[in-house]
């Protein structure tokens, strides 16, 4: 008696590495090794920037009422080994005072020619690190003239405001927050919009968004863990723009190189952005790439903001404002010319999840025949 003969449908097995070639795509590779190099970038960034903080050019007031006392010792001051100050002769203490709450010097030197102790004016709204880095040159080279420094801080930061650091969390949650709106409105609807009435839908939703994120992370600060003073107004405006220009940012760049986009906005906003924003140490204690593209970023720009809200009356302010209006309305503007652009060619449907260059699902006319199954295949 013979045995039945198994059938079976699945096709052969054809070795261990032939399903290696089958799941894993070239294109995955391809992105699994640009999260590498994103991950190694962000281990360069944040290492390099913090490692070794060192004071560089820090603006400084000098003043005496004797004007050649001053110059003589702001002279001495510039001469320090590496240059860690760039001082400056002020007319007298009023001045210099003015000049340190309107962010125009990052600490004032007052002599005293008549005695051995001077006064040191620091804004410790500033953050922890600056005023500490001032204090500790001022001091060695008052030391080195056998001389005292008494330090008073003109601007300090809010007792729940931990070394002046809660601006800088605020400022990052909010770039956090436009990013993943951002990224969250391509999962849903494809990467790049169809047209210019959906690129125009998308920003308007962020805005909404922005609105509401800058309103409830300052009431978080301020009125709720009371970290943070300064007007609530002024910050909710802030924060508005901070998540809205970085959000258009990441659109635009969704726009431009698709998903992908999204990471391109990680590397800018996080890996480069967040360790030059002067948080933790202000620009003048970071290297030098980092000092110099803080100021154009929007965590640098932010921060440097939320700050000047908080302990400065909002001087200082204005300079970065623009620089975060610069980026929302560059990332809008990349926005819809991505989306009229694309305007015309097929891809794939709002909301269906799949990606752009995705083949269009067919669709069959309804012949009318209850067993053609026509039903189904709509």
């Amino acid at each position: 008696m013979t045995q039945p003969t198994r059938s079976t449908d699945a096709a052969p097995s054809q070795g261990f590495l032939a399903e290696i070639k089958d799941a894993v795509t070239i294109r995955a590779a391809v992105l699994v090794l640009g999260v590498l190099a994103l991950q190694l970038a962000f281990i360069t960034s944040y290492i390099g920037a913090f490692h070794q903080p060192k004071p560089s050019e820090i603006r400084i007031a000098v003043t005496a009422p004797v004007a050649p006392v001053a110059e003589q010792t702001a002279k001495q001051l510039g001469a320090l080994p590496g240059k860690p100050l760039d001082p400056r002769t002020v007319a007298d203490e009023a001045t210099a005072l003015r000049q340190v709450k309107n962010r125009d010097v990052d600490g004032a030197l007052i002599i005293d020619p008549a005695g051995k102790a001077d006064r040191l004016l620091v804004a410790g709204g500033s953050g922890a690190a600056l005023p500490q880095a001032v204090e500790q040159v001022i001091g060695l080279a008052e030391k080195a003239q056998g001389r005292t420094v008494q330090v008073t801080d003109v601007a300090p930061a809010a007792a729940g405001d931990g070394r002046g650091l809660s601006s800088f969390y605020l400022v990052i949650g909010w770039c956090v927050g436009g990013y993943l709106c951002a990224a969250i409105l391509a999962i849903s609807a494809g990467a790049r919009p169809a047209n210019i009435s959906r690129a125009v839908i998308r920003l308007a939703a962020l805005l909404l968004y922005s609105l509401a994120a800058g309103l409830l992370g300052t009431l978080i600060a301020g009125p709720v863990l009371d970290a943070l003073p300064g007007s609530v107004m002024a910050l909710w405006g802030l924060g508005t723009l901070v998540v809205f220009a970085v959000g258009a940012i990441t659109l635009a760049l969704q726009g431009l190189a698709g998903v992908v986009g999204i990471g391109l906005a990680i590397l800018l906003i996080v890996v480069f952005g967040n360790p030059s924003a002067g948080g933790a140490y202000p620009y003048p204690l970071l290297p030098p790439f980092w000092k110099a593209i803080g100021p154009a970023l929007p965590p640098g720009a932010g921060t440097y903001a939320a700050r000047s809200i908080a302990y400065f009356k909002g001087n200082g302010a204005a300079g970065p404002m623009l620089v975060l209006a610069a980026w929302a309305v560059v990332g809008s503007a990349i926005t819809l010319a991505c989306a009229e652009v694309r305007k015309g060619r097929p891809g794939a449907a709002v909301g269906s999840g799949l990606p752009d260059d995705a083949p269009a699902v067919p669709r069959f006319a309804d012949t009318g025949s209850a067993g053609s199954g026509s039903a189904d295949a709509r």
